[in-house]
């Protein structure tokens, strides 16, 4: 099968092309017209075709897609990425004769949740609304929170603070799937011709009370947890910041995003998980990422 990975030079879409050449995929990469060819190094040596396309041309993209059997979104940005341009990318796909398309929907699963609460989710809620009124066989895979945002410092899981914050329950789960896993797992859903609508996955599936516990084995160290108020309190926090800060609707990431997606990991939970779906994922631990971050 061939493959078309757009978003290919991203830290996302890399993963995917490298999980999809280990399935033995035929992989194209498409990037921008002009795009810095040291993005495009590992790529070269990788048995990739890289496919250069002007991506506000709808007959370069059908050209792109042509003879493709899946098309894997790993675009990220505002709405003139997640809706304008993976609309065209699908129509180019649909012109050329693509029979299924992997939209860039790596996310909590935001069709469980109330719109307005998560501007992102919101932009893909939107591309959704409009992939599923085409002829073509879409799958989006619902993964929960990155699991490598544990490596870095924030109110859910503090290092340099030795705590973990919660919202209403400390032992409440939220899903979380390492960027690894994501794409071996995506990589094996692009070459799986009878993939359903939604895919819902998680590296695994841990509560504030669990973080705190296994950060304390891993660091030697207690962590303690603390009480961030309840959902309630964070979504109308979330909304005044927004409101303060028109800015950061033109930022893919404002301050007061990371607080929408807090909100959004711990108000819903992937049950079942269809993680049993492909064999030869090896699912990453919790420990493995603390353990990794601590070193």
């Amino acid at each position: 099968m061939t493959i078309l990975v757009a978003g290919a030079t991203g830290n996302l879409g890399g993963r995917i092309i490298k999980a999809l050449l280990a399935r033995g995929a035929a992989v194209r990469a498409l990037v921008r017209t002009g795009t810095d060819p040291k993005k495009l190094e590992k790529l070269t040596t990788s048995n990739v075709t890289i496919v250069e396309a002007d991506m506000t041309h709808p007959g370069q993209l059908t050209v792109a897609c042509e003879g493709v059997d899946c098309v894997v979104s790993a675009l990220q940005g505002l709405h003139d990425v997640i809706v304008k341009l993976q609309s065209r990318l699908l129509d180019a796909a649909i012109e050329a004769g693509v029979p299924r398309f992997i939209p860039s929907d790596f996310a909590t699963d935001f069709t469980t949740l109330p719109a307005g609460e998560n501007r992102n989710f919101d932009l893909r809620r939107e591309f959704m609304e409009y992939i599923d009124s085409m002829p073509i066989r879409a799958t989006s895979i619902m993964n929960g929170a990155f699991a490598d945002l544990l490596m870095r410092d924030m109110p859910l899981l503090d290092f340099s603070k030795k705590q973990a914050g919660y919202w209403d329950d400390p032992n409440r789960q939220a899903d979380f799937t390492t960027m690894d896993d994501i794409a071996a797992y995506t990589a094996a859903a692009a070459l799986d011709i009878d993939t359903p609508r939604l895919l819902r996955i998680a590296s695994f599936q841990r509560s504030p009370s669990e973080l705190a516990e296994a950060a304390s084995e891993v660091t030697g160290e207690s962590f303690t947890l603390v009480n961030m108020g309840s959902l309630t309190d964070l979504a109308a926090y979330n909304r005044r910041a927004r409101a303060a800060n028109s800015d950061g609707e033109q930022q893919l990431y404002p301050r007061w995003q990371q607080g929408q997606y807090m909100q959004s990991m711990f108000s819903t939970l992937n049950d079942p998980l269809d993680n049993d779906r492909y064999t030869g994922i090896q699912w990453t631990g919790l420990k493995q990422v603390l353990s990794a971050r601590n070193n």
